[in-house]
């Protein structure tokens, strides 16, 4: 085996010695002083001297460092890249055991069911893995982006990962994007990764945190100033001085929560809290290595005294000025400061008892979140006070688990009325099941998780999810109600009243983290036999889609026009669906189940034009109209496919015979793996037009063997009455892309090198 997955100082050394070759190309090319995003995205180039660089608009090929895959999307990523026909994968990477692992009764009840019912799944991730020299951590063991932070990134990195919060390792300082599992495989077989060279975002962190503000308020604010689409295409950077006030894992919140603003990703400049950090975490050589190249690792003098000059935006936040926010319902941009959701909250009628309190996640289960949540607890218990209704705590690793039991916040969590979930995604991802509320029945619950979107916690469109810190999820959990503000209102308990101090609490353990010993397999090699039985209904060997026969897309037929937010959890659900990420006819079943109907409002049912029947689930309606050779095409709004980087929600169009996805705009995920797959992925040239798309229409694209970079496409539009219009369709493929397309998915082209 020739390539090694630990992130060793050699293989740190060795990084930073390619990336100041290829920067000094760059330099010479580009003559002016860089960002830290620029020096780690140009210091990662395939061909530094011929390579277009200008952001927005060029397509920049990567040699990633790393690749990180969570089980749920590793599998999908892993059947592809078997189909290349590699022996090991070309670069370090990892499979994480930890979205099919459902929260329920507790960590060991739910783990003994997880392991059972995920059988067959582990085993063919773990043999897999073992097979082509993957690391492999056991379920349980810890949440992707902990276990990553805790071991493998690094300053200066570059990683791509299948899953959308991969930019929690940001907070290290490395550049680590969300991506689907195609683009997974295409690194795993040594090719380079093509993404667009993202515009820069600079965010100017000044002042220092204090009182109740946190990490996690610096970007609940952002994502109230930028919205859930302000950041697609882009990285976001901090900056100033405040960002040497925050923690390693406070930044990796910050970072991980960048992709709810539909970020590329984001990162932070290296300082001593990320050394502190690696030390702590058993990495005191690397630390020492970054320390020598400090040049590498943060912007140019320059772009920190004059950013206007080098970032697309400049955005200012004021630490020492900061409330604690809470955002929500729905989404993760209604942000608020804490002290405006009382009267908020009384004029818009949101249900005020509060039915759950959940605190962990990938976003906030560091030392620091548990202690500075403990701290809150205490003073409560003082008076009496402890959770009324459920309190969920999910730990991130098995390493945050330990050292807390060790030192005494696990007990006092329990205390005050915890039920401990596995070291798993759980709630955060939609794997919660509830016994206490009914679907349909009107709740409100808080959390410290990323992601709030309707249904995606619980599967109840009727929860009410408002995101929050740890500290200020504790706090209102034991108040009970979402009108409490712990910086001014009393807590009443049996033991009399108090006013909750701010919390305080240690970013690293005195005694360090106790590591975790029992959660990684390591790979065996050629002789390890995949296990993957022909019969089973949660795991399908792929077939190649077939090739573009050269013909124009005619008479295509709508089979749904999405209306208003559309993320790929609308498109692929996960929840029971999680089953079926490794068998894509049967997780193909759920297509668009949860896509708003533009025509008759209903969820995720259309009319099936072939038949006239109506209320039908959409993709029963694709797989008549596949039977019948007839093409069709899904019409979508605004950034159509933001969330989850879950490839299947492009896969299953183009399983089931899509031709096309053409929306008003995309989230630049899903936009990627629409066109790995060989779906044809447009935008109106004038985003009016989605208007005149209308149920009975019939739609051709037409003159496609001129495609070509920068050229519309001209979609001819029947409609039931007997006239057409034209109108022209954008897209944004470069030469290489349109090669997937012909060849009818990118795996296509790889298979055919």
């Amino acid at each position: 085996m020739a390539s090694k997955i630990e992130t060793s100082p050699e293989m740190v050394q060795n990084v930073y010695k390619k990336t100041a070759e290829r920067l000094a190309v760059v330099r010479n090319r580009l003559n002016r002083p860089l960002t830290l995003a620029e020096k780690i995205l140009f210091g990662h180039l395939d061909d530094p001297q011929n390579q277009e660089l200008v952001r927005g608009e060029s397509f920049l090929l990567l040699r990633p460092d790393r690749v990180a895959m969570q089980d749920a999307t590793a599998q999908m990523a892993l059947l592809q890249f078997m189909l290349a026909g590699k022996d090991e994968a070309a670069v370090p990477s990892t499979v994480h055991c930890d979205h099919l692992i459902q929260a329920y009764k507790g960590k060991e009840a739910d783990m003994n069911a997880s392991n059972m019912s995920n059988k067959e799944v582990f085993e063919f991730l773990a043999t897999t893995a073992s097979r082509y020299n993957i690391g492999f951590w056991r379920p349980g063991a810890g949440i992707i982006h902990q276990v990553i932070l805790e071991n493998y990134a690094f300053p200066g990195g570059l990683m791509i990962g299948t899953d959308s919060h991969t930019p929690n390792a940001g907070g290290l300082g490395m550049c680590a994007v969300g991506v689907g599992g195609s683009d997974a495989s295409d690194v795993m077989v040594g090719l380079p990764w093509e993404v667009k060279n993202p515009k820069l975002i600079g965010v100017h962190l000044k002042g220092k945190l204090s009182g109740w503000a946190s990490a996690k308020d610096v970007i609940l604010k952002l994502c109230g100033m930028l919205t859930v689409k302000g950041g697609t295409d882009k990285i976001v950077e901090y900056f100033g001085e405040g960002t040497a006030s925050i923690s390693c894992t406070g930044k990796a919140t910050i970072t991980n929560m960048g992709a709810e603003l539909g970020a590329t990703c984001s990162v932070f400049p290296y300082d001593d809290r990320m050394a502190a950090y690696l030390k702590s975490t058993g990495r005191d050589e690397l630390s020492k290595v970054s320390d020598a190249h400090k040049d590498l690792l943060s912007a140019d003098a320059d772009v920190v005294a004059n950013p206007g000059k080098y970032f697309d935006e400049v955005y200012e936040i004021d630490l020492s000025a900061l409330e604690p926010h809470l955002v929500g319902p729905h989404s993760p941009d209604i942000a608020r400061p804490i002290s405006a959701l009382k009267k908020e909250a009384a004029e818009k009628g949101y249900t005020l008892k509060i039915s759950s309190a959940l605190i962990g996640s990938c976003t906030n289960s560091s030392y620091e979140d548990i202690g500075r949540a403990a701290f809150v607890a205490k003073q409560a218990m003082d008076i009496g006070v402890k959770m009324n209704q459920p309190f969920l705590v999910s730990p991130g690793s098995t390493q945050i688990q330990k050292t807390i039991e060790r030192d005494g916040q696990m007990a006092t969590f329990n205390e005050v009325g915890a039920t401990v979930l596995a070291n798993a995604c759980g709630p955060c991802i939609g794997q919660w099941r509830r016994d206490d509320v009914k679907t349909g029945e009107k709740n409100t619950i808080v959390t410290s998780f990323n992601r709030n979107f309707r249904a995606r916690n619980d599967a109840n469109p009727e929860t009410l999810a408002f995101i929050g810190s740890p500290e200020m999820v504790m706090a209102l959990g034991l108040a009970g109600r979402l009108d409490f503000n712990p910086a001014t209102d009393e807590l009443e308990g049996p033991k009399g009243k108090i006013k909750l101090q701010a919390p305080v609490a240690p970013e690293l353990p005195a005694k360090g983290f106790i590591p975790d010993t029992e959660g990684y397999q390591k790979p065996a090699g050629a002789t390890a036999q995949v296990a993957v039985s022909p019969t089973s209904d949660r795991l399908q060997l792929l077939s190649p889609f077939t090739k573009w026969d050269g013909k124009d897309y005619v008479d295509n037929l709508v089979l749904a026009k999405a209306k208003g937010k559309c993320t790929t959890d609308h498109i692929s659900p996960g929840g029971k669906w999680l089953n079926y990420r490794g068998h894509l006819d049967n997780i193909s079943n759920n297509m668009l189940l949860g896509a708003d109907n533009a025509f008759t409002g209903e969820i995720g049912k259309g009319k099936n034009h072939l038949t006239s029947e109506t209320g039908i689930e959409f993709a029963q309606i694709a797989r008549n109209y596949q039977k019948q050779g007839r093409g069709w095409v899904i019409i979508g709004d605004e950034n159509y496919g933001e969330g989850s980087s879950r490839e299947h929600a492009a896969m299953s169009p183009r399983f089931l015979g899509g031709t096309a996805v053409i929306t008003k705009s995309f989230a630049r995920i899903h936009e990627t793996n629409l066109k790995k797959q060989g779906v044809l992925a447009l935008t109106f040239a004038n985003p009016k037009d989605y208007d005149k798309i209308q149920e009975q229409d019939l739609v051709s694209l037409v003159d496609l063997k001129d495609l070509a970079p920068g050229k519309n496409v001209t979609m001819v539009i029947k409609h039931q009455d007997g006239t057409s219009e034209k109108i022209e369709l954008k897209h944004t493929y470069n030469a290489e892309q349109l090669k997937w397309f012909r060849a009818g998915s990118a795996l296509n082209l790889i298979r055919g090198l």
